[in-house]
């Protein structure tokens, strides 16, 4: 999740709360034409629920298809990670596909897990902790997008990272370039990095993932619009919007949609915004690659590919990159 920079006016060293941020995004996304919000607004308590939900739906492949490969392939990946390393998971989440590498990688002596929220680290850090307690885990709170300095005693130590679910997928590919660099500059020359990557296949079965039989997809992204009645006074009816999801194939990429069912103004924070019947609030990308589509754009971010693996069906990819000096 990328940190907003900008400060409020009366403070220009002063970051706006967080609260304060969500309302500028919202102002700004529904001001804007067309009309768009950041995906990371999903992630209240009720969205981090629902999306667990949609991780173990049948329809839903990316979540058992990874963790698949990863059992699978474990021991082809820790031949790549050097003895001794620590690795670096850049935006944390559950350990679920992290403790399937750990059962591959017993030499390994340190876990550095980087994400924004502090206190769901330490929470995840103690967990680790208790079921590995040969390995030293240091949370790092950080932004994971942007460049940030390592703990104390582990600026010279082999390191590699892990970056798994395919939430390279969320970025343009531009922005998911520059990412891969930062992750570069963070590990240094010659550093290994894992990395899931969701890939182009029938249309049918992507659309599927995104748009439920059961709806929960579809609460997921409605649950943007509760969010913003709760902590914004928005003042928005529900069922006045309809979850769409469909793959770009131009774009290679699904998009998620709010779809206004009928001409309306909604209010948020006291500002009006007026939607034409049809008119959407485009809510989130989730680009899809070919094996040689990643690796090209992975070389020009500066890593070089090591090693790429597959389910049998070909759903879904787990990618070894090395770091170019």
């Amino acid at each position: 999740m990328t940190i907003d920079p900008r400060l409020t006016a009366s403070s220009p060293a002063a970051p706006i709360s967080e609260n304060g941020l969500f309302q500028a995004d919202v102002w700004d996304g529904l001001g804007a034409s067309p009309k768009a919000l950041p995906a990371k607004y999903f992630y209240d308590a009720a969205g981090s629920i629902l999306f667990e939900q949609i991780t173990v739906l049948p329809e839903y492949y990316p979540t058992r298809t990874e963790l698949g490969i990863l059992d699978e392939r474990g021991s082809d990946i820790a031949a790549l990670v050097p003895e001794g390393a620590a690795l670096v998971e850049f935006g944390s989440g559950s350990t679920a596909k992290l403790r399937c590498l750990l059962r591959h990688l017993p030499g390994l002596s340190a876990y550095l897990p980087v994400d924004v929220s502090g206190d769901f680290l330490r929470e995840q850090a103690e967990a680790l902790r208790g079921d590995f307690p040969e390995l030293t885990v240091e949370p790092v709170v950080a932004d994971f997008t942007r460049a940030f300095e390592l703990p104390e005693g582990f600026g010279g130590r082999a390191l590699a990272g892990f970056f798994p679910g395919s939430t390279i997928g969320n970025f343009e590919p531009g922005e998911a370039a520059r990412l891969l660099d930062v992750f570069g500059r963070i590990l240094g020359a010659g550093a290994t990095l894992v990395l899931g990557v969701d890939l182009v296949k029938d249309r049918a079965v992507l659309e599927a993932a995104y748009d439920d039989a059961a709806g929960v997809t579809a609460a997921f992204n409605l649950n943007l619009i509760t969010r913003i009645n709760r902590e914004l006074d928005g003042e928005i009816d529900p069922d006045s919007f309809a979850h769409r999801a469909f793959f770009n194939e131009a774009a290679s990429r699904i998009e998620m949609h709010l779809v206004s069912r009928r001409a309306q103004t909604i209010r948020v924070a006291g500002r009006s915004f007026v939607f034409a019947e049809g008119e959407s609030i485009h809510t989130e990308n989730s680009y899809k690659y070919t094996l040689d589509s990643f690796r090209a754009l992975a070389a020009r971010a500066g890593w070089a590919s090591l090693e790429a693996w597959t389910d049998r069906d070909g759903l879904f990819s787990v990618h070894a990159l090395r770091r170019e000096g």
